[in-house]
């Protein structure tokens, strides 16, 4: 079974379903409301365990009701939380607003995640016996740092979301072995719009980026293979939270199989278009038999 540790953010996500966003300064009115166990790191890490990987996650929960629904969330997905620390104060929390296309808007308040500013005791020991290291960027840089240079001292597979998307120091990207952006973050990251551009940029700072397109699918490069783009199923979204999530957490499962990329990013895509059709962030990600199912 792949071994995949996770550093990340684990947070209750307040979701309001609209049938537009509203414009700022505007008030609309919803037609329902959920609240809904999220964060990057813990939707990557139900993602991958629901997936068939065994599962650790490292990070911090707060010391309110969300904290104890969170963990149990975890639990019930079959993710170790051992080396999930529990901090004084509130929960990190996401406010969403999903449209009735399916595409939302997050506000991410990072309450206990906002503690997490380095690898705590157990961490590295954890990293050290991983196939791969999952990150994104909703902990404070310097724990992401932490841990990717762990993961490099070890020799583990470090793959990196790179969402919320910020400026990532060249220290940081020398230390990640898979970029996995969407097409908006990696406008960011390099400034242009082309995928295919910012995949050649990118990989000036990493060896091997995917680029998400969302129901277009996803472009694969790296400095050794030619670039090539995996069509993703055509289905109907209800709510695209944690689509992205889904697809990391699947693929990551899938490279710890060493499956070859394009039947890894087939596999991935499978899982992720199931969660679009299914509301929420951990509460729609599939599980193995439905991914081996659709793919």
């Amino acid at each position: 079974m792949t071994g995949i540790a996770v550093l990340g953010s684990t947070n209750m996500d307040l979701v309001a379903y609209v049938a537009r966003a509203p414009k700022l300064g505007e008030t609309v009115t919803g037609r329902e409301f959920r609240t809904v166990p999220g964060g990057k790191g813990a939707n990557q890490a139900v993602a991958a365990a629901r997936a068939g990987g065994e599962v650790t996650i490292m990070g911090a929960v707060g010391s309110d009701a969300f904290g104890d629904q969170l963990r149990q969330t975890l639990i019930s997905s079959g993710v170790d939380i051992d080396l999930l620390r529990t901090a004084d104060g509130p929960s990190g929390t996401a406010h969403i607003v999903v449209d009735d296309d399916g595409g939302n808007a997050i506000v991410v308040v990072p309450g206990a995640n906002g503690t997490v500013t380095a690898l705590a005791p157990g961490d590295e020991t954890l990293i050290a016996t991983a196939d791969l290291l999952l990150l994104q960027l909703e902990l404070p840089l310097s724990a992401v740092l932490d841990g990717a240079r762990a993961a490099r001292r070890h020799g583990v597979r470090t793959v990196l979301t790179p969402a919320p998307a910020q400026p990532l120091s060249d220290e940081l990207l020398s230390a990640v072995d898979l970029l996995v952006p969407n097409e908006h973050e990696a406008a960011t990251l390099t400034g242009t719009a082309d995928p295919h551009q910012a995949a050649v940029e990118l990989l000036r700072k990493v060896p091997e980026v995917v680029i998400t397109l969302g129901a277009a699918g996803s472009l694969h490069a790296s400095r050794d293979t030619e670039p090539f783009t995996v069509f993703a199923p055509e289905v109907t979204a209800v709510d695209t939270t944690g689509a992205g999530d889904t697809f990391v957490g699947t693929l990551a499962v899938a490279l710890g199989e060493r499956r070859p990329m394009a039947e890894a990013l087939r596999w991935a895509s499978a899982a992720a278009a199931l969660c679009v059709q299914r509301h929420g962030a951990s509460t729609s990600m599939p599980y193995r038999s439905e991914i081996d199912n659709a793919s």
